[in-house]
């Protein structure tokens, strides 16, 4: 494998999974090249739950594959076959992997350009060795990594370089129990069936078209979701002080110059050249100097400093809140693109916070709380990191360790439970990082906040303090949802496409058994939109069987029945999706009810 820098483990049982995802990595490679002795064996790290390999053979692997590379998998595991460290003068090493017509290695090795480089051998008792770059750790031997499966095969660039080899990457999971393996496999399962691409199709939420590959096609019912979630975060950052703005899509690169994102950022940016009608995705050239170079905004922040700086500020006016929901064009490798959850063209409930230092806890404690708030309205749980300064970093150590200390201090007075990220900072400034945890327990980092020193030096914004003096500002990067797209995403999966009742984009369907009942179906439809409930009456020529199933697919909170009985006496015959049937209910009884369950939580 690749040599890697030394892992910072945060518990002995993290560097012991570690470890054997690890292992079980080379165990796989070693069982590829029995199969298969011509491959190339590139890079195979241990991953959040399992660990991958990305290899260079021209066989197509499939699911067959799969299983012949799990029995000779079974066999090493069962040869309980000893890890051993060595390190090897670089020379050795290179006229190794030459004749074993390992070319990655080589790169690797060469790469590298020291003297040395670290060596792990898998040694059956026959003699026989298993030989990989890599610097470790490891278990002590195979058997330690029985409870294993492989999970699926696909491609992958070398280097992540679309320019270079396309290899084929084979995930795999392993665990030290069978019974938390069994355990993860059954979560897999039902991560599949709570699949937000498969359940944005059946639902017809969101598509996807290759015209535009990238950006999501928000269908009415998904569309409905979405403004609800932007109306309601416009709403409830208003009471938090913000104040909402709309800015360009489009700015010259100089103002992506001067944010420092042309150089570090550009080639993620789609690029449009004065005068020319296409748009050019990376590598553009800037043209002839009398045309100017355009970008397509990747983020809010450049534009909130030029906002910020348009004036001359009081520190009367801070802090101050900029909320801004504008769209957002990021170039990601098409191999890169996942459903809602990795796109091109997005928006975020991003927001700004220009401040004193002085100001920094009681924000960053305001934060804290309306995360809190919001998560809650989902019942989603979350954990929370405090990210400090990296090894690269902008600015004064001084600076940095107050403002870390601020983070600290708001974490503390918020009473949340919080762990250290040491050296994982943003290079402008430290951070809070929040995970949210869905139904499954698994993790997506979504709301984050930054500090950041750098910006408003690049822009040189200023403010006029008491003491009638220019000072510098602070600006706190902050969003809660992250992207709309990706939360709608991470929603889906965590209530399995059934939403709570104050979210879902049909709340109520009435199924008429006859045509006799048909003018008590749209009376109480009439009722039910003049109270704000978004209910439809299937008015199809359909089976009332047959109603109820289609209507149950569509996973919707509550389905009202109306024949000769409830057509008599002015009721509606209740079924609700998540506590089954409730009888007839009179249609004012079902009224009270569904009013308070459409009232937002957020």
């Amino acid at each position: 494998m690749e040599e890697i820098e030394k892992e910072q483990f945060s518990s002995d049982e993290e560097k012991r999974l570690y470890s054997l995802r690890h292992s079980a990595a080379h165990i796989m490679a070693q069982a590829v090249m029995r199969l298969y002795p011509e491959a190339s064996l590139a890079i195979g790290p241990p991953i959040k739950d399992g660990f991958y390999y990305d290899i260079d053979i021209n066989t197509t692997l499939n699911e067959e594959s799969l299983v012949a590379i799990e029995k000779e998998m079974k066999k090493i595991v069962k040869e309980n076959q000893k890890f051993e460290h060595e390190e090897w003068e670089t020379p050795k090493a290179l006229e190794f992997f030459a004749k074993a017509n390992q070319k990655f290695k080589i790169e690797l090795i060469e790469t590298l350009g020291v003297d040395s480089v670290h060596i792990y051998k898998n040694v059956a008792k026959d003699g026989t060795e298993f030989v990989d770059l890599c610097r470790g750790p490891h278990v002590m031997r195979t058997k330690q990594c029985k409870h294993f499966k492989l999970l699926k095969v696909s491609g992958a660039y070398w280097r992540a370089d679309a320019s270079r080899e396309q290899l084929q990457r084979i995930y795999g999971t392993v665990w030290k129990t069978k019974d938390d393996l069994v355990q993860y496999m059954f979560q897999i399962e039902e991560a599949k069936k709570r699949d937000h691409r498969r359940l944005g199709r059946e639902l017809e939420l969101f598509m996807f078209h290759e015209y535009a590959p990238g950006a999501p096609f928000w269908l009415p019912k998904g569309e409905h979701i979405y403004n609800l979630l932007s109306t309601r975060m416009r709403s409830v950052l208003v009471g938090e002080g913000y104040v909402s703005v709309k800015t360009p899509l489009i700015f010259d690169k100089k103002l992506w110059e001067t944010s420092g994102h042309w150089e570090h950022y550009s080639d993620d940016m789609f690029r449009i050249q004065e005068g020319d009608t296409e748009v050019e995705v990376t590598g553009a050239d800037d043209g002839d100097s009398c045309c100017r170079t355009f970008g397509l905004k990747p983020m809010n922040c450049p534009a909130h400093m030029l906002i910020f700086g348009s004036k001359k500020r009081s520190y009367r006016e801070l802090p101050l809140r900029i909320h801004d929901q504008g769209v957002l064009h990021r170039n990601e490798l098409s191999g890169a693109l996942s459903g809602l959850t990795r796109v091109r063209q997005f928006a975020q409930d991003d927001g700004h916070i220009f401040c004193m230092e002085e100001q920094i806890e009681s924000e960053v404690f305001k934060l804290i709380e309306l995360v809190e708030r919001i998560y809650t309205a989902f019942g989603m749980g979350y954990s929370i990191k405090l990210s400090t300064r990296p090894k690269k970093f902008l600015g004064d150590i001084e600076v940095w360790d107050q403002a870390e200390e601020s983070l600290k201090n708001a974490l503390v007075a918020s009473g949340q439970k919080f762990t250290i990220n040491e050296g994982d900072g943003a290079f402008y400034g430290p951070k809070i990082d929040f995970e949210v945890l869905d139904a499954l327990g698994r993790a997506f980092q979504c709301a984050t906040v930054q500090l950041d020193f750098q910006l408003p030096i690049r822009f040189d914004l200023k403010y006029v303090g008491s003491d009638n003096i220019e000072h510098r500002p602070v600006v706190v990067h902050r969003a809660v949802l992250g992207s709309f797209e990706r939360f709608i995403g991470i929603l889906i999966e965590h209530y399995a496409g059934k939403f709570p009742v104050w979210l879902a984009p049909e709340q109520v369907r009435i199924l008429t058994v006859s045509e006799k009942s048909d003018a008590h179906g749209k009376s109480v439809l009439e009722r039910l939109k003049a109270l704000g409930v978004e209910a439809v009456w299937d008015d199809s020529s359909n089976k009332i069987g047959y109603k109820i199933r289609e209507a149950r697919n569509q996973r919707i909170p509550y389905l009202l029945v109306i024949g000769a009985k409830e057509l008599e006496s002015d009721s509606v015959s209740v079924r609700s999706r998540d506590e089954g049937e409730l009888g007839a209910m009179s249609v004012s009884d079902f009224l009270t009810r569904i009013e308070k369950e459409i009232v937002p939580a957020l």
